[in-house]
């Protein structure tokens, strides 16, 4: 028995297949979509601390896992007869087919949301938070375009198989390609003729709507653009419309408060103490760096100044003023003012890779509203990158610069909003030894110019030479608080100061 490729053909032409394709495609496209954000906040309550939130999350995905979508769509459309209220809208196929598909989908997408939200770095976070911005702002401009285009290829083949699935809600009197097949081959007995064309269909619908979610995946994909480096001449043009970003001078006023002051912080990890009670006062325009072996608190103590680490007791003073206590004392929106006048540096960069270079630097400020006026927030921009020597690589993305250039970015990013002082976290310990003399340049600069800053470094030479005062920590408390001269003077046998020439490598 041959084909009848004549009526075959001829099924390419009538109406009732081209309106059941859009049926198709409007509930296929609306149940992904909808799907789509709701499977995101479904993730998210998922991945909360709080059991109220996550509790029912991972029950509705667990449910709608195990249940087949047959038995939900004939539920959902049955469901009048307990609910009569929901007659007016559960009584349409299209909408209880649609119900259907999105609340099953959604504990699908949940679990692709997840490992998408998983996947971004907690450093990102850090980032966001080190430049002030909300948990609503870094989940908007940091964490979700990241996760969307970690997950985009899962999220496609989960629309080509709902778009599959569709083909169940014939089973409630919805008239799409499938049911729309057996209407006709009922009839006239031609089973593979039209089975086949409807196969043509759905072959079709995917092939045209998969394309367009992959040109979207291609848009999304950033390492796959090519490197552009701006020629001297476009670097020049920048450079004469570049804007220097304004100078905060340190205050020359007598008996004007430290810049900052840390009264007895504590911080302890269940029984583990890593600071056990830290004094320092750090004075406006001073450079202090902070070394010591591996454990010694050294990072906690940078990280508790922005927040990045609670403290369990004891007080940060900013200028003056309250600014961080224990968890439950801080103040947020004095936290919130504070933020903006403490700019953090990381060790392993933590530049947002979906952004370019210059996109990175101009992120926090168009946030902040500073300044209101995005081309004057450009222009300030490109001040920067030409300050750190990256003005050529403006239009890059991260992942094409090297380690030692991705710092600089990162430094240039932190002065983009002006802070009063900058932490920096071991800046070099990432990179290669030929790129760490590149940075420290830029921190030298920042330190002639008068910048507050702060340094927990492993650069030995470059603390005793960049720094007004050099803290030694060890076991969670400062052993010695001292001038490098003072450091460096042999002549000093006192133990402290024996032990941290012996930890530089300076003893004889």
């Amino acid at each position: 028995m041959s084909l009848d490729w004549e009526y075959f053909f001829s099924l390419f032409t009538m109406s009732a297949f081209w309106k059941a394709c859009v049926t198709v495609v409007l509930i296929s496209t609306l149940s992904w979509g909808i799907g789509l954000v709701l499977g995101f906040f479904i993730a998210s309550a998922k991945m909360s601390s709080h059991k109220w939130l996550n509790l029912p999350a991972k029950t509705f995905v667990w449910f709608f896992r195990s249940v087949p979508l047959l038995v939900v769509l004939v539920f959902v459309y049955n469901l009048p007869q307990l609910f009569p209220s929901t007659g007016a809208f559960l009584g349409v196929p299209f909408i209880a087919g649609l119900v259907s598909l999105v609340v099953t989908e959604a504990a699908y997408m949940a679990e692709i949301h997840r490992s998408g939200l998983l996947s971004v770095a907690k450093g990102q976070k850090e980032a966001g938070h080190a430049l002030n911005i909300s948990y609503l702002g870094i989940q908007r401009l940091i964490v979700i375009p990241q996760a969307i285009r970690i997950s985009m290829p899962t999220l496609i083949n989960e629309y080509v198989t709902i778009i599959k699935l569709s083909s169940l809600v014939s089973a409630i009197s919805l008239p799409e390609l499938l049911q729309t097949g057996q209407r006709l081959y009922a009839q006239n007995f031609l089973v593979l003729e039209t089975l086949l064309a409807v196969a043509v269909y759905y072959v079709l619908i995917v092939t045209v709507f998969g394309s367009v979610l992959q040109w979207i995946e291609r848009r999304m994909d950033v390492p796959s653009r090519v490197p552009q480096t701006l020629n001297d001449d476009r670097c020049n043009e920048l450079r004469d419309t570049a804007l220097p970003m304004p100078i905060r001078e340190p205050s020359q006023t007598a008996g004007a408060p430290p810049a900052l002051q840390l009264l007895e912080i504590r911080k302890s990890y269940g029984e583990h103490t890593v600071l056990q009670g830290v004094n320092l006062k750090i004075k406006e325009g001073e450079v202090v760096s902070i070394i010591g072996p591996s454990g010694s608190g050294k990072t906690t103590l940078i990280r508790t100044i922005n927040k990045l680490e609670t403290i369990d007791s004891g007080e940060i003073v900013l200028f003056g003023e309250d600014f961080i206590k224990d968890q439950n004392n801080t103040n947020p929106t004095v936290l919130r003012k504070g933020m903006l006048r403490i700019g953090m540096v990381f060790q392993s960069f933590n530049l947002f890779p979906h952004m370019t270079v210059l996109d990175n630097i101009m992120m926090a400020p168009r946030y902040h509203g500073k300044p209101s006026d995005s081309e004057l927030n450009r222009k300030q921009a490109y001040y920067l990158l030409d300050r750190v020597g990256l003005l050529a690589h403006a239009d890059k993305y991260p992942h094409q610069l090297s380690g030692g250039q991705q710092q600089r970015v990162a430094i240039a990013r932190t002065l983009a909003l002006s802070p009063d002082i900058i932490l920096f976290d071991e800046p070099t310990s990432a990179l290669d030894p030929e790129m760490v003399s590149e940075v420290l340049k830029v921190i030298q600069d920042l330190a002639k110019e008068g910048m507050t800053m702060i340094i927990v470094t492993h650069e030995m030479d470059f603390a005793l030479s960049v720094s007004d005062r050099v803290v030694m920590m060890e076991h969670g408390v400062i052993q010695l608080n001292a001038e490098p001269t003072a450091i460096i003077d042999e002549q000093n046998q006192q133990i402290e100061y024996v032990r941290m020439r012996e930890f530089m490598g300076r003893n004889a």
